[in-house]
């Protein structure tokens, strides 16, 4: 699965929704961003070490935890598929890996779990918890430290797809009056005449975890956790308590605020707001830990992915892909909460201190991230120099 099919179809939905809107917008993101001071930094290419026999493949997410252990959770695997009863499933596309502070590999985690499928992102929590996120599976699941699958969100299609009963065909009357079961990430039904729900914005989703093609995690300090639940048909962040019980969600498709086109990443910082990458809108929304909208900023390109700061003054490092290969134009922008932008670092290639897709980015320091890319298929680590 390539990378540059992402917001294929968000894209073209945002393109319709946003018209010259979009396109103003974009035109003042590239003004704005001409003026961006460039941030001098260092960065380290051959950071992971493997064996011989394994391979780093498309990083779809990296992070660290408290001892700096690095966790890679990778589209590098021989997926093959388990034969349903009318639809075959494929698993096994994608390997989490873990590896010490030097890089040194030390262990495969998570071998033939079902949700590995495609990997999109990953996270290390407060605790060192481990979360990998799968747009395949469109499952997100949790290993504790010793690598245990511990809380499970998500879950693919079923093997038998249930349709509304046909008139006459003597199915159940719920069946006939369009309260069958309906299939995790699928479009939300129109309501209306027979439904008996009110009509849903597209993109809304349904409440719980029917997700469609999630892409980030992020937690608050009572560790609520939050899903970036928008690149596929749903345009939403779904909230959960600690045990993964639903709690609520917002969002749809459009361009107003609290709307979206494509929620690509997540970041919480300590006060509890939001921050959430609309990657087909060109923006960062800001919003409390109950939804409401706050705030939004542009100047940071399309944003890819996010991570936050820990200290006393926390900043936001955002990549940017102006190509569905990120390697025409690519940048990675230092940011404050309030949206005005410290300065950017970076370009497109395949050389060190260039960015092919930087998909997953991890900042546990204010000067030193990694960066997990798709296209280059490595994770460098990033030092800026104060």
């Amino acid at each position: 699965m390539n990378m540059p099919n992402i917001f294929h179809s968000t894209a073209a939905a945002a393109l319709v929704i946003c018209g010259a809107s979009l396109v103003a917008h974009s035109q003042n993101t590239q003004n704005s961003s001409a003026a961006v001071p460039d941030l001098a930094f260092d960065a380290a290419t051959d950071l992971l070490k493997t064996p011989n026999d394994l391979h780093v493949g498309e990083v779809g997410g990296v992070g660290a935890n408290s001892k700096g252990q690095i966790f890679v959770y990778t589209r590098t695997g021989h997926p093959y598929a388990t034969l349903g009863d009318n639809r075959t499933f494929s698993r096994g596309g994608s390997r989490l890996l873990q590896f010490d502070q030097t890089g040194k590999f030390v262990r495969e985690l998570g071998q033939d779990v079902y949700g590995f499928n495609a990997a999109i992102g990953l996270r290390v929590d407060p605790q060192d918890n481990v979360w990998t996120v799968d747009e395949g599976a469109n499952q997100i699941v949790k290993f504790d430290t010793e690598g245990r699958v511990t809380l499970v969100l998500g879950r693919k299609p079923e093997a038998i797809v249930v349709r509304p009963a046909q008139p006459g065909s003597g199915a159940p009357a719920a069946a006939a009056a369009g309260t069958a079961p309906i299939q995790p990430g699928a479009p939300a039904p129109p309501g209306g005449a027979g439904s008996g729900q009110p009509a849903r914005p597209p993109g809304s989703g349904i409440p719980g975890s029917g997700f469609s093609r999630p892409a980030d995690v992020a937690w608050d300090r009572a560790g609520n956790i939050y899903v970036a639940d928008g690149i596929g048909t749903n345009n939403r962040v779904a909230k959960f308590d600690k045990d993964g019980r639903f709690i609520t969600h917002w969002g749809s498709t459009g361009n107003g605020p609290s709307q979206f086109a494509g929620v690509k990443a997540l970041a919480i910082d300590a006060q509890g707001n939001v921050y959430v990458a609309d990657a087909g809108n060109k923006r960062i929304q800001v919003f409390d830990a109950e939804g409401m909208f706050k705030s939004e900023f542009g100047n940071v390109g399309t944003p890819l992915a996010m991570c936050i700061t820990r200290g006393a003054t926390q900043h936001l490092y955002v990549s940017h892909a102006g190509d569905d290969d990120g390697m025409d134009d690519a940048a990675i922008y230092k940011v404050q909460l309030d949206g005005k932008v410290v300065g950017k670092f970076g370009s497109a290639g395949k050389q060190p201190k260039e960015f092919g897709l930087a998909n997953s980015l991890d900042c546990r320091g204010d000067n030193e991230l990694l960066v997990g890319e798709m296209t280059n298929w490595r994770v460098q680590r990033v030092t800026l120099k104060r």
